[in-house]
């Protein structure tokens, strides 16, 4: 698959076996969603690319609906919704039925079929409701049903390309059993994901993409850790340092968050101090991803106080911009749509806090200055290409992730608040991330993360604050651990494995990856 003069995808050749859970990594930019743009049909391959689906080949460029009635689905990582529509006109958008003779759209049937797929998903969506107002967690949820009506039992591909990147631990849980039951019908799944418990847990194979090109392919995971994946990926082995203690300064006074209640929040009291970072998560509704937005001004607060310089701010009043001249910094979660600027340069990007804010005079800008900074930030973080002048809608998922932290960190602010900061990045953006952040805290500034993932949160924070019913149920301090977050969400033992595989099945250990499978791909 060629862009322009840019090859991204090189003789790739990969079969997804029926009733098989097949993982698909590699770093951000390595081709995973391109391929499945192509399986798709939103993309045309060069010539010479073949395509079956259960022995039936594929007439390329694949048209949408021939892919759809061949079998094939796909919830792509930015999810395809359309924020100004209704989810039940999302869900069934290109499947409404007109009956009778007035040709009408009997839209009670079709509520009843959308209603359906979220039973059988065990959540419950109001279909009359804009997706525009739905979280991030349930708008995940109707892109990935709006994929499963489509499945016929034995048959066809469904692909999710990082689209359960939004889902809570026990969403999460149960979004894989239903995964179980669609493999064991004898339909096939590939799984394009970052989170590597994911591809250890749940897939039966996994292919590598490096540069476009296969490393490994059709490989059994049985057996494998997510360290020996992350090595198939990077082709090294990453060495992340451990999080040591955090360096504090007994004299300053800490971030202090008093009163806050707003959205799903309740009278919310706590401190950050300078030189931490301060996890919060909790199950969905009980606001602790409400946090970074009523904090920064995005979510107008009812009531509550923020303390971080001199004196308190009443955050009822708090707007972005006042919170931007306090030295409050928000990177928020859906970089595409919320954190960044996807047609303007990285430049712009990262400059756009210092360039658009005059104060209502004229500023004169030294572009050599602002040059100065921009290349920091990018040899800061290894931006990759390290052109400033690169349209971020042309970086990969992790690069535009950098350039979103870096645009922040180059106000040196007083307090950092994140919401997921290190989702659907691959393993190697994920460290340069981490590192950034912690050495931010280690600057002296307040740092907040709000996140589902309980792997990032151990790795990265040195305080959890764990949200129930709006308020502050548990703090977690010391040494913290993946199971110790989930056990503190959610009042019971270890993580759950996503998916329990059949000795013998189509990943055991003792199968032949490279032999030639009897049943039709």
């Amino acid at each position: 698959m060629t862009f322009g003069s840019n090859r991204v995808l090189r003789d790739v050749s990969l079969e997804v076996r029926p009733g098989e859970l097949h993982g698909l990594i590699g770093q951000n930019g390595s081709g995973k969603s391109t391929l499945a743009k192509v399986l798709s049909g939103l993309y045309a391959p060069d010539p010479g690319a073949r395509i079956a689906v259960d022995g039936e080949a594929l007439r390329l460029p694949v048209r949408p609906l021939r892919s759809r009635a061949a079998g094939v689905a796909v919830v792509h990582q930015s999810l395809g919704l359309i924020p100004q529509m209704t989810v039940l006109e999302n869900m069934r958008m290109g499947r409404l039925k007109a009956r009778g003779l007035g040709r009408r759209i009997d839209w009670n049937a079709e509520r009843v079929e959308a209603e359906a797929v979220f039973e059988r998903l065990g959540r419950r969506i109001d279909p009359g409701a804009k997706v525009a107002d739905l979280r991030e967690e349930d708008g995940a949820t109707v892109a990935i049903a709006r994929a499963l009506q489509d499945a016929t039992p034995g048959r066809g591909l469904i692909i999710f390309d990082e689209s359960s990147r939004a889902l809570g631990r026990r969403a999460l849980e149960h979004f894989f059993g239903i995964l179980d039951e669609i493999v064991a019908t004898g339909t096939s799944v590939l799984l394009i994901t970052h989170r590597l418990e994911e591809i250890v847990d749940a897939a039966d194979r996994v292919t590598v993409l490096r540069d476009g090109r296969v490393v490994e392919a059709g490989r059994p995971v049985a057996g494998l850790s997510e360290a020996d994946i992350t090595s198939l990926m990077l082709g090294r082995t990453l060495d992340l340092e451990r999080r040591s203690a955090p360096r504090l300064d007994p004299q300053a006074a800490p971030v202090a968050v008093r009163g806050l209640s707003g959205r799903d929040v309740r009278d919310a009291s706590f401190d950050i101090r300078r030189g931490e970072v301060v996890g919060v998560t909790g199950l969905a509704g009980s606001g602790y991803d409400d946090i970074p937005y009523l904090l920064s001004g995005a979510t107008r607060a009812d009531a509550g106080t923020l303390t971080v310089r001199d004196g308190a701010l009443a955050l009822d009043g708090l707007t972005p911009g006042s919170a931007i001249d306090e030295g409050v910094a928000l990177v928020p979660e859906g970089r595409e749509t919320a954190g960044l600027a996807m047609t303007m340069s990285m430049s712009e990007n990262i400059m756009f806090p210092t360039t658009a804010r005059g104060g209502g005079r004229a500023r004169a800008i030294s572009h050599r200055r602002e040059a100065e900074v921009v290349r920091g930030w990018i040899d800061a973080l290894d931006v990759r290409p390290q052109q400033p002048d690169t349209l971020v809608k042309n970086l990969s998922g992790g690069n535009q992730q950098k350039v979103l932290l870096a645009k922040w960190l180059q106000g040196a602010p007083d307090l950092l608040v994140m919401h997921e900061p290190t989702q659907a990045v691959d393993v190697g953006a994920r460290a340069t991330l981490v590192r950034a952040i912690r050495a931010a805290a280690a600057e002296g500034r307040g740092v907040l993360v709000s996140g589902s993932d309980e792997n990032e949160l151990a790795l990265l924070c040195d305080r959890v604050l764990v949200f129930a019913g709006g308020e502050v149920a548990a703090e977690l301090t010391g040494e913290l651990t993946p199971d110790g977050i989930v056990e503190a969400t959610y009042s019971r033992g270890r993580r759950a494995r996503l998916r329990q595989r059949e000795s013998g099945g189509v990943g055991s250990a003792t199968e032949d990856s490279g032999n030639e499978h009897e049943e039709r791909p």
